[in-house]
């Protein structure tokens, strides 16, 4: 259950050094190159579905109700907007089940999460179109506190729009429940990430660099941010039910979807993002449809044309021929049609958001429920999709013909690899030991990516199509590498790929031969604690005495009074790391922490000194060869503890995370 716990929140995290040797530390970041399944509906044969209004609302009644509740999903809504006006907007399901409130589109408020950084992205790009702000000069020209530089080199906001600005993930603090939020500018200056890849380089998603890009707005502006969006998006676009505001007002609480785990289950709390501009909003889908269409016309009343285009213009990808970065959109490229998107979670909300600048068309889905086993995010992923198979389909589409190379192309994906959105300095650095995903090869000598399944959870068949560019057989999803020197040094997926990558884990800390040193290691303290109460039940049974006096008696205890501490601790950092998916938990455990860190310093670097005063004294008195083996032992287990310790930063003082 620990492992399962600790994979999940590594996995949202999808998903992050006092007395560690420089080796252990990621490798330098390279240059970036220019550029449980929901059901399915048969889909019209290519070309043959027309996007109309009958059409669509007969697709989603196909799709819709079943997919929610087969996955236990308490509702949703769904929007598609086509040539500036909205083709149709769909309730389904309840936003309280309790009361049996049905989802009404165009009033019901659903949480959409990071899609809200799309209103920041445009707040940005209006004083970009103002003069009041530059894309490429240092942000700290700007606020009123100093990022620091990284290698020389401070961030710009076109870094924080593509997510290059380098910082880690962090996660203290990001979500409370029924909780007052503090102001802004507090929330940033009161932790600054750590910055770990150099500005440009490397993509890894922050919400901590959104958030300082709608503060950036509020001084250039001069008002707080929520008046901004108020007054510059949601007045300009006549969107009555949208708020960024937190609490939520007064006016649109009777509007509001509650949230579930499970849509059988209890509703829960009204959640509040610390981080307020990386997604704090709440809307209707009535009201996203508006935000679309203005998009979808250079900007409507947003945007002027040309500020539009700047900000739809695809980005420097870190791996070519793979979905990038636009400014604040992502791209997500379909049967030859590009879409610039974005998706959004909170605990309890799961929404995404396509628009089809070329075609004109723009597709919403906001849910208020996870469902069994996650399934918000295949449903999405199908709707999308679907969507697209069904209206935007590729006449020219063919299945995949695999290069020559495939197998010999395949083997360089072999190993650990680490996510680029990350936690670094701090003991949740240990999430990654567990989340590092590792490629093999299927019997057919393809990769076997466990972050990379079908709907219904199986491996895909990842075809290499192009040269380190892999096609599932079956679907749409794409994976591309990036080669120097003959060695894939990164690689990602479509899905992900604009805002994600994975680089190979460095051997100093590659759980291949990590964890099962870390599981020896606790093997043989546990063995070594067990015992001592063993031993002496059994001496007081039998009558015997323990041979060992003096020195070596006292060693003998110490060590195994430490070794029991040492399993206290291990057992301790369990605790608080599965709980860190627990946002309401958060702050309550900070002595618990302190009192880790404090124990855990002093049980693995005194445990690790013992043993090896333990193993001298064995050989010197010449004891059984069972101890004097077992003694050489204990200090390689201790040694494996000590040293994951420090790497993963377990040895380390501070409760932010």
């Amino acid at each position: 259950m620990w492992k399962r716990s600790l994979t999940m929140l590594a996995a949202g995290l999808l998903g992050i050094a006092v007395g560690v040797p420089a080796f252990t530390q990621a490798p330098a970041p390279l240059t970036p190159v220019a550029q449980a399944p929901a059901p399915t509906v048969p889909s019209a044969p290519a070309g043959t579905a027309t996007l109309t209004k009958v059409d669509a609302d007969a697709w989603l009644d196909g799709f819709m109700p079943y997919a929610l509740a087969r996955g236990d999903v308490a509702g949703a809504v769904v929007v598609v907007v086509k040539d500036g006006q909205i083709l149709t907007q769909r309730g389904f399901g309840y936003a309280d089940v309790a009361k049996r409130k049905q989802v009404d589109p165009a009033t019901t408020l659903f949480r959409p999460g990071s899609v809200s950084k799309l209103y920041t992205w445009t707040a940005v790009m209006q004083q970009v179109e103002a003069g009041k702000l530059n894309l490429d000069a240092d942000v700290n020209q700007y606020l009123d506190f100093k990022i620091p530089a990284y290698q020389g080199k401070p961030i710009t906001l076109r870094n924080i729009m593509t997510h290059t600005a380098g910082f880690e993930e962090i996660i203290k603090g990001l979500l409370t429940f029924d909780k007052p939020v503090p102001s802004l500018g507090d929330v940033l200056k009161r932790r600054i990430p750590e910055r770990i890849y150099a500005p440009g380089t490397t993509p890894a998603y922050s919400n901590y660099a959104t958030a300082l890009a709608g503060y950036i707005v509020e001084r250039v502006s001069g008002m707080p941010f929520d008046d901004y969006l108020d007054r510059n998006i949601f007045a300009r676009l006549g969107m009555q039910y949208a708020t960024f505001r937190q609490p939520l007002p007064s006016r649109l609480k009777p509007f509001m979807s509650q949230g579930y785990e499970l849509g059988s289950g209890e509703a829960k709390k009204y959640e509040e993002i610390g981080m307020a501009p990386a997604g704090s909003s709440a809307i209707s889908g009535g009201d996203m449809a508006k935000f679309m269409i203005a998009h979808l016309n250079q900007g409507g009343a947003l945007l002027s044309p040309a500020t539009a285009a700047q900000m739809y213009t695809p980005q420097q990808s870190a791996i070519p021929t793979i979905n990038t970065m636009a400014l604040g959109f992502y791209e997500q490229k379909i049967n030859g049609h590009r879409s610039i998107s974005h998706g959004g979670d909170t605990v309890y909300f799961h929404s995404d958001l396509w628009i089809f600048p070329e075609d004109n068309v723009g597709l919403y889905i906001s849910m208020n429920s996870n469902g069994k086993d996650g399934v918000a995010r295949v449903l999405r992923g199908r709707l999308f999709e679907e969507f697209a198979d069904r209206y935007l389909p590729d006449p020219k589409k063919a299945a995949p013909v695999e290069l020559p190379t495939a197998k010999e192309h395949a083997k360089l994906l072999v190993g650990t690899w680490t996510n680029s959105r990350r936690i670094d300095s701090s003991f949740a650095k240990i999430i990654g030991l567990i989340g590092d995903i590792k490629i093999g090869l299927d019997a057919d000598g393809r990769p076997v990516i466990p972050a990379l399944t079908s709907p219904g959870g199986a491996p895909r068949k990842l075809i290499e199509v192009e040269p380190f560019v892999w096609q599932d057989a079956y679907g749409h999803e794409r994976l591309a590498a990036q080669v120097v020197d003959g060695k894939v040094v990164r690689w990602s997926f479509g899905e992900v790929s604009p805002f994600m990558i994975w680089y190979r884990t460095p051997g100093a800390l590659d759980g291949a031969w990590l964890m099962p040193a870390l599981l020896f290691g606790i093997g043989v303290v546990f063995l070594t604690a067990l015992a001592w109460p063993i031993g002496w039940f059994n001496r007081r049974r039998y009558g015997a005495q323990l041979a060992l006096q003096g020195e070596s008696l006292r060693t003998f205890r110490t060590v195994r009074g430490f070794a029991w501490l040492v399993l206290a601790v291990l057992v301790g950092w369990m605790l608080v790391i599965t709980g860190l998916e627990d946002f309401e938990s958060h702050g309550s455990t900070d002595w618990l922490i302190l009192l880790l860190q404090i124990a855990g310093t002093l049980a693995f670097f005194g445990l690790f000194g013992l043993a090896i005063w333990n193993a001298w004294l064995s050989w010197k008195d010449k004891r059984s060869w069972f101890a004097r083996v077992w003694s050489v032992l204990l200090v390689l287990g201790a040694f494996f503890i000590l040293y994951t310790a420090l790497v993963y930063k377990l040895i380390s003082f501070g409760t932010e995370f």
